[in-house]
Parts: structure tokens; sequence; C-alpha cells
């Protein structure tokens, strides 16, 4: 009898199939959709991501992705891809690796469809995003469960909930970020994506955490272990201390917010501004919430903050590049499937 191999199931958020605006439209709808990404009154979610979001900001966003799209597509998808296959080669022929977006393509439906009709003995999943949040990882966790519950024979399943303490994945980082010299740098931001207070106080799960004080993330403790900010400034300081950045020459900040109610702060657009009125020129940006460039990071922070930081006087808004297919990165994703 053959060994069943294992299946290890890589999600990512999602990308559209292209930049046109209807593919763009499809994925917006999707992805804003989640009850975990808007969590508010469904017919209220219905009517802001359909009536408004989606239809006012497709074309804007679709000619975003105009201009981080390249050759070889999407770069997220690019870099997911690459570490897929990496990984593939990295666990050999005991593993079955299959990648998925939690939005759009390739479904995580098809992909869970695979590693059924491969026969595997257990899936692993691993979303792809460090730092734990319901609107992210739980929102695939969440995913993965209401399709692996309609099959009649359910295989070992396990997930990874977070890493944003990897030692790999913090190797990595900062090794991207030594090629530029952090000391030669006026201020370094650790810029992660945002997420609305309220979903920050939903996470605090006795209650008597949460934003109770200013620096109530500063440390990663039982209380607030599955915090996103927290894990957040947890990233944050182990990468500086492997580059030996001191605490006073760096800023943990919160991107792409959106409506108007208070996201996790201080805001990175703001933070920025800050700096240039103190007479800042170079600030050097590290974006360990993403694990692949996309539009966050290559057009956000690369371009967008970039062109705001000159406009206010300022000379540079460098980015570090994300993990994307680094050796050490397939290595610790290895490490994650092999530990089920």
């Amino acid at each position: 009898m053959n060994k069943a191999k294992k299946g290890v199931l890589l999600v990512n958020l999602g990308t559209p199939d292209s930049p046109s605006v209807s593919d763009v439209r499809k994925y917006l709808d999707e992805f804003l959709m989640d009850g975990r990404v808007i969590d508010i009154n469904p017919v209220s979610r219905a009517l802001l991501v359909k009536g408004i979001i989606v239809p006012f900001r497709g074309p804007k966003s679709a000619k975003t992705y105009r201009k981080i799209w390249t050759g070889n597509g999407s770069p997220l998808m690019y870099y997911s891809e690459r570490a897929a296959t990496l990984l593939q080669e990295s666990l050999g022929a005991d593993f079955h690796v299959e990648l998925a977006m939690r939005y759009q393509n390739p479904s995580i439906q098809s992909a869970l469809q695979k590693l059924q009709d491969a026969g595997v003995s257990s899936i692993r999943v691993i979303a792809l995003f460090p730092q734990y949040a319901s609107a992210t990882t739980g929102s695939v966790h969440e995913k993965v469960m209401e399709i692996v519950r309609t099959w009649q024979t359910i295989p070992d399943l396990s997930f990874v909930n977070s890493f944003h303490d990897d030692d790999l994945m913090i190797r990595v980082f900062a090794e991207n970020g030594r090629k530029y010299s952090p000391g030669s740098f006026d201020h370094i931001l650790f810029s992660f994506h945002g997420l609305p207070q309220r979903q920050l106080k939903k996470a605090d799960v006795t209650g008597g955490h949460c934003l109770r004080s200013a620096d109530c993330c500063s440390t990663l403790t039982s209380v607030n272990q599955f915090c996103y900010s927290a894990q957040s400034f947890n990233t944050a300081r182990l990468i500086a201390g492997v580059l030996g950045i001191p605490a006073d020459k760096y800023t943990v900040t919160f991107q792409s917010r959106l409506g108007r109610d208070p996201w996790a702060q201080p805001y990175t657009s703001e933070v920025i501004h800050k700096l240039a009125q103190k007479g800042a020129k170079r600030i050097l940006v590290f974006c360990p919430a993403f694990v692949a460039d996309c539009l966050e990071t290559i057009y956000e922070i690369g371009e967008e903050y970039d062109e705001e930081f000159r406009k206010l006087g300022g000379e540079k808004v460098q980015l570090v590049e994300s993990l994307n297919e680094d050796p050490l990165w397939i290595e610790a994703l290895a490490r994650m499937a092999r530990a089920n």
C-alpha cells in the first residue's frame, strides 16, 4: 500500500484576475462582502459595498492595479505561486502543496478539491498573514471549515494561527532591510495593514485590556496574544532587535484604512507628515504584514507615500522588499508544514 501524502494549503488574500474595471469590481465585491472584513449589519454592508464602494472605487483601484501589473501578472499572485512551487520542491514527494486565494482565483474550494482528489491523509492550512486577525487568518479558517464540514471523510486538519515571531521570517526582513543601511535613514517605519479599532476590541476576549492604555500593545502577553496590533508591535521589535535599531529610531504604524471609524494607530500617513515637519529627509519602511509585495507595498508605500513625502520637503521613502521567494522564507514555510 502506497503511503498517502500530507496536504498543505497555502492561502493568500487574493487579487483581481486582471486590472480591468470589471475584474477589480468582482474582487472588491467578494472581499468587502466578507462579514469578517466589514463586520457590520449585513444589509448595511451590502448597501455600502454594492451601492457605494464597488461602483465608485472600482475604476480608481483598477487604474492603480495597472500601475503595478507586470508581464507576470499580479505581483502578489506571482510571488505566491513561486512560494508554492518552491515549497513543493522543498517538501518533496511525501507532500502535496496547493495554493489558494481567499478571494477570487484560485479559490479555496478548488484547492481543497484537488487535495481531496489526491487522497491526502491530512491538510495543514497556512494562511499567509504573519499576524492573526479575524479579517484575514480568521476568515481563511472559517472558509476552510465551511467547505470541509460537508465532506463525508474529513482528514486530519490543522491550522497555523500566526507566525509573527518566526525567526526565519524575521531574518529575511532584517536582511532585506540591511541592504539599505538602516542607520543612514532619519527614521524607520514598520508599517502594517490597518484594522478597525472595533475589531481589535472584539479580539479582547477578556474585555479588560484592549485600548485601555496608550501602550497596551507594546508587550505581547497571554492577555493580548491574539491581538493583531500587539503581534505587529512584537514583529517590529524583533526585526529592530536583529538590526540593532534603537527604540527611538523607529515607529510602528498602520496603513490602508477605509471609512471614518477609528482604526489601529498611529496612521502611517500622519507619521510621515510629522517626520517631514521635523525635518526628516529619508525614511526606510518595512511592511511585515505582507509576505509578498503587492498593491499595498509597491504602490501605497513605494510610490504614493514617497510622492507625498517629497511634496512635504522630504527626499525619499524607501520600501524594504517583502519575503517574496527568499529561500529562508521557503524554509520557514516548510517548517510550518512539517510541524503538523
